[in-house]
């Protein structure tokens, strides 16, 4: 694990996207944030509803809570998540401690049906908060239109929000500025502003979007071929690196300096997302070339344990800007609608936890 404890003196914590009660209960979470090998933990429908229709582990927790009157599919979920989102937490609270509220937190996210409905997201978030009732939690809120007023909203109440499903740089950009107005609201109400937040950025999925849209060109023998095959698995870390652009002008700011000096923290980027899609990239291609201060990435246990075998920990976010911005404008040149392409992912991604989440509560339904 040493890689990984290269990559956290470089200013990157890795944190594990997946959860499931074994590896907390087996001790192993505990362990790997004590050897500096996990600093965190993130979790979706998607996770969860694998952990839970594809295994026999929560059969004795299902019928304890049935036991209970706990019976039908949304109670029984939430009751084992709740269960294995505390556990996680209280493996992780002495990293949380040790790093004074910078990493060990453990993310959940909000029912992915509320998406487009802020006044909901937020009491969801709020209700969530409360239950887990552990300060080092995190409530995921999909960064869709509306959930950018729910973003603001959650934080100026004081809920330590992951914000999830974030593709673009304008985007990006909006939900800083929703960061920073909860932040401001906070301190118009002589509030703390130590409200931890982090941004997740998806990466490898806009390389499989953009990389499909640039196929057609890439038989052509001109000069249009030959730059759609220079762009080949270019685009999602020139786009993330775009993101890292703004991050540090936007809390270079005056106004980030003014919440700073009343407490208030960076919101740190999250790269998401982050395991190889197309076997013929590297499989630490989107760990390796996103290293830089101030960030995370959150990495399932496959690419976990490719970088600790063979990353390449070093600085990298900002080795080629001119480059990166350079190739977002070929790839315009080429017909290719960048802003289209992330909003589809948005939308996809929606709906992709809808369907886990959806599946997980049919599952349960099969034996409640």
């Amino acid at each position: 694990m040493e890689r990984i404890r290269q990559l956290y003196l470089l200013g990157q914590s890795i944190w594990y996207d997946d959860l499931d009660r074994a590896l907390v209960r087996s001790g192993r979470l505990a362990e790997l944030a004590q050897a500096g090998g996990v600093y965190g933990v993130t979790t979706n429908p998607s996770i969860f509803q694998k952990a839970l229709s594809q295994s026999d582990r929560y059969a004795d927790a299902i019928a304890r809570w049935q036991r209970q009157g706990v019976r039908s599919p949304r109670a029984l979920y939430e009751h084992l998540v709740v269960e294995d989102v505390r556990a996680a937490c209280d493996a992780l609270r002495p990293l949380y401690e040790r790093t004074h509220g910078q990493d060990g937190f453990v993310s959940l996210e909000v029912d992915p049906h509320l998406a487009y409905d802020a006044d909901a997201t937020l009491a969801e978030a709020q209700r969530l908060w409360s239950w887990v009732d552990r300060p080092n939690l995190l409530i995921k809120i999909p960064a869709t239109a509306p959930g950018l007023r729910a973003i603001e909203d959650a934080i100026a109440a004081g809920v330590p929000v992951n914000v999830t499903l974030l593709f673009s740089v304008a985007r990006y950009r909006a939900v800083v500025d929703a960061y920073l107005r909860g932040l401001e609201r906070r301190a118009a109400r002589g509030l703390s502003l130590d409200v931890p937040s982090v941004a997740s950025f998806f990466v490898s999925r806009i390389d499989t979007k953009v990389d499909a849209a640039l196929k057609p060109l890439l038989a052509r023998s001109d000069a249009r071929g030959q730059q759609a095959r220079e762009l080949l698995g270019t685009i999602a870390v020139a786009n993330a690196r775009q993101a890292y652009q703004a991050f540090k002008a936007m809390f270079a700011t005056e106004r980030f300096a003014r919440l700073a000096a009343q407490g208030a923290r960076v919101q740190r980027l999250l790269w998401a997302s982050t395991s190889t899609k197309n076997p013929a990239y590297p499989d630490t291609k989107y760990v390796d070339e996103l290293i830089g201060p101030n960030t995370v990435n959150t990495v399932p246990p496959h690419t976990w344990q490719a970088f600790v075998d063979h990353g390449t920990p070093r600085l990298t976010l900002e080795q080629d800007p001119v480059g990166d911005a350079m190739r977002l404008v070929l790839l315009q040149d080429l017909g290719i609608d960048l802003d289209a392409i992330t909003q589809a992912l948005e939308e996809e991604g929606v709906r992709a936890f809808v369907d886990a989440f959806d599946r997980l509560l049919a599952a349960l339904a099969a034996v409640s």
